[in-house]
């Protein structure tokens, strides 16, 4: 679910995996983080867990973080790994905490943990970002995590504002509703809300996702902090490799990503993007020669959150993206005969 992650990098490009260790986390770095407008030192510490629970449900279509998970995993475990994370975290202003679904999940998180995660942060006056499914945000939880430190961040993937989508494409096991619902139980809390915005779910042309996502972000808008917008990536083991491997499905273009973020300049919330693997053949990409000037302004403008317009380099892929566009919207609505288009040619 998270917002990006470097230590992603090898599973996504399918290279080998290296041993794991139960008492080891994922990953662990150090970054930039636009927090209240002050540009702060921020932590990020991937946890190795045993994994999200609507994994038991076939898990969502495009995730593949259950890779890293294991089934042993214990509570002594997981204070190892958190240990040996934070060994490395004095001085930050901010924890980005990463598991493989829901920190507020006991089974995953055992209660034991999570007070240790939170009391850490508020011995150290640093604001704790966490995802979580809608399923395990409550109010009796709200109450038990702020009775320990209430400067809290609380990640849910919303994904999209289409029930349809987020059930036949996505497979997410939630609607809208239970979204919007969770949301009014965070902002009751006082906590702040990041809310994640898939671009380009399966079975979506790129057209329709660019719509999907701008119409995403906007019905976040209306109760989150933050909205970061996650192109797709392909992941190991998901349904999402399997359609790209058989040529049924394309990682999002960067152009649609800069379309996307042009359209919420309007959006009056923290707007963020951090594409993982961009610019490789599984993650957001476009002919490989613009990609890195574009990934660096997204870069930019989710660090300094300026609404000055992204503006990719000059480039003839702009001009086959926008064939592409148009293309599959004529396709998606029956005005194109593609027999006919290709009799002409």
């Amino acid at each position: 679910m998270n917002d990006g992650g470097h230590a992603e990098n090898d599973r996504m490009l399918g290279r080998p995996r290296r041993p794991a260790s139960s008492n080891t986390p994922v990953s662990v770095w150090k970054e930039k983080e636009n927090v209240d407008g002050k540009i702060v030192d921020a932590g990020v510490v991937i946890l190795r867990t045993s994994g999200c629970a609507h994994s038991i449900n076939g898990g969502c279509t495009m995730c593949g973080y259950n890779i890293e998970s294991q089934e042993n995993i214990d509570t002594g475990d997981l204070l190892a790994q958190f240990n040996k994370a934070s060994a490395d975290m004095e001085g930050i202003s901010f924890l980005k905490l990463y598991t493989s679904g829901s920190f507020l999940d006991e089974r995953e998180i055992p209660a034991d943990v999570r007070n240790h995660v939170l009391t850490w942060c508020k011995d150290r006056d640093s604001r704790l970002l966490f995802e979580s499914r809608t399923e395990f945000v409550t109010e009796e939880m709200m109450d038990a995590v702020n009775g320990i430190h209430d400067d809290l961040e609380i990640a849910v993937g919303l994904e999209s504002s289409n029930d349809k989508v987020l059930k036949y494409a996505i497979n997410k096991n939630m609607t809208v509703a239970d979204y919007d619902n969770a949301a009014d139980i965070i902002k009751k809390a006082g906590a702040k809300l990041r809310a994640y915005v898939l671009l380009k779910p399966p079975f979506l042309t790129e057209a329709e996702a660019i719509e999907d996502a701008i119409a995403t972000a906007k019905h976040a808008a209306l109760k989150s902090d933050t909205i970061s917008i996650n192109p797709v990536n392909i992941q190991r083991g998901t349904l999402v490799e399997r359609l790209w491997k058989n040529w049924a499905y394309r990682a999002p273009w960067l152009w649609s990503v800069v379309e996307v973020l042009n359209s919420c300049a309007d959006v009056d919330r923290k707007v963020v993007c951090d594409p993982t693997g961009g610019g490789k053949e599984r993650g957001a990409h476009n002919c490989g020669g613009c990609d890195s000037k574009i990934l660096e302004s997204i870069k930019e403008h989710s660090t300094s959150q300026k609404r000055s317009k992204i503006d990719g380099p000059v480039c003839s892929c702009r001009d086959l993206w926008e064939g592409v566009v148009e293309l599959e919207g004529l396709i998606a609505d029956g005005t194109c005969d593609l027999q006919r288009l290709f009799r002409q040619r």
